[in-house]
């Protein structure tokens, strides 16, 4: 649901102050601590961050997606950890559900979803399915009014605090690739269920990855989402969407770190003079701002389009390529014009030059966005 404009206003004014005033003097605390203290994440839910995307009956604040955007770039001027506390339920882990499932599910779900008290997690990563995402090996058998699941999945993003996963399981061995595949609701507190420990990561202290193992968990067969072979269908889409919601965080941070030059370039004297008046650094800057610009400008129109009921996988999977490879150049460019500052822990810089390499891989390398972007071009022709 699109917000009206003054509407609008007041939500990002309000993300905005949130991030400027709360989130961003605990960046250095949540980095070294390797987690978000309790009462910011209580905020996080009292300002309903955690049902950005949930439709309005369920409790959620129903935005669209170009709304939804607009959020993400204000919410991406922080650490990225910030976001992830609450992105899986905005995004990955909650829009298979609310794009397939049924009323009952929707029901039982939706509400404790968006107001933070059920965590969500989608499991589709395996030791042998990560960009080759139809190769699932977790099998779901059915065994009278359950399907019994076993197999292991890797890299699942809030594991370690969620409460429902959205797990891809292959239920017809006969069938290669995403045709035997099916989509779960499967609850945490199911015997057989458990979860590793957090992985050590380069980046993005204060998230969480973690192996889930399924051995011989017995889920019922009205948490099956959508229809049997219907899963890899259900990922893809969920995915399609949440390539838009990477590609205005990774504006966010861009934002960010262009600030952070500006005023360091502004303050910071060589030669005499500050070195914002050297071209070579001004060069720097310019690139920074111009791709930022590009890469909000394909994020929000497709983000649009997306609203209008357009098609956008090739739109989302180009914006969340060019993003993404974008805001690793910025960063980097960061760490140049802040020089030995930049590499050291003092201003943050390299914390997040090391936190945005993860948005070129997760939820589609940037290698798959080129398949994707190649294969929809071929499809249409041009």
């Amino acid at each position: 649901m699109a917000l009206d404009l003054e509407t609008r206003e007041q939500l990002i004014d309000t993300v905005r102050r949130f991030v400027t005033e709360r989130l961003r003097p605990l960046e250095a605390k949540v980095a070294e601590d390797d987690a978000i203290p309790q009462e910011v994440i209580d905020e996080m839910k009292g300002l309903g961050l955690f049902g950005l995307s949930i439709p309005e009956e369920f409790g959620g604040l129903d935005l669209s997606m170009e709304d939804e955007c607009l959020v993400g770039v204000e919410l991406g001027r922080t650490s990225p950890a910030f976001r992830s506390a609450f992105g899986t339920n905005v995004g990955i882990g909650s829009q298979g559900l609310v794009m397939f499932g049924t009323d009952a599910q929707k029901a039982k779900y939706l509400p404790g979803i968006a107001s933070g008290e059920i965590i969500t997690s989608f499991a589709l990563t395996e030791p042998e399915a990560g960009s080759d995402s139809a190769n699932v090996q977790t099998r779901a058998v059915r065994d009278g009014d359950h399907y019994v699941l076993n197999g292991s999945k890797r890299f699942i993003t809030n594991a370690n605090k969620a409460d429902l996963f959205t797990v891809m399981a292959r239920t017809d061995p006969s069938k290669p690739g995403g045709g035997g595949v099916s989509a779960f609701l499967v609850e945490r507190n199911l015997p057989g269920l458990s979860v590793g420990k957090p992985e050590k990561k380069m980046g993005q202290q204060g998230a969480h990855i973690c192996d889930v193992i399924f051995d011989n968990v017995r889920v019922p067969v009205e948490n099956r989402l959508g229809a049997e072979g219907e899963g890899f269908k259900v990922a893809m889409q969920v995915l399609d969407r949440g390539r838009l919601h990477i590609s205005s965080v990774c504006v966010g941070v861009a934002e960010r770190l262009i600030a952070d030059c500006v005023a360091y370039a502004t303050e910071r004297k060589q030669f005499g003079q500050a070195i914002s008046n050297f071209q070579l650094v001004q060069g720097m800057i310019a690139d920074s701002k111009t791709e930022a610009l590009v890469a909000k400008a394909m994020t929000m129109e497709t983000a649009r389009k997306r609203d209008a009921g357009q098609s956008v996988t090739m739109e989302a999977a180009a914006a969340k390529y060019f993003a993404s490879e974008m805001v690793g150049r910025v960063a980097d460019r960061a760490v140049q014009i802040f020089g030995g500052a930049g590499y050291v822990a003092d201003h943050g810089i390299e914390r997040f030059y090391r936190d945005v390499r993860i948005f070129r891989i997760y939820e589609g390398t940037s290698q798959i966005q080129q398949v994707v972007i190649a294969r929809e071009t071929l499809k249409r022709g041009g």
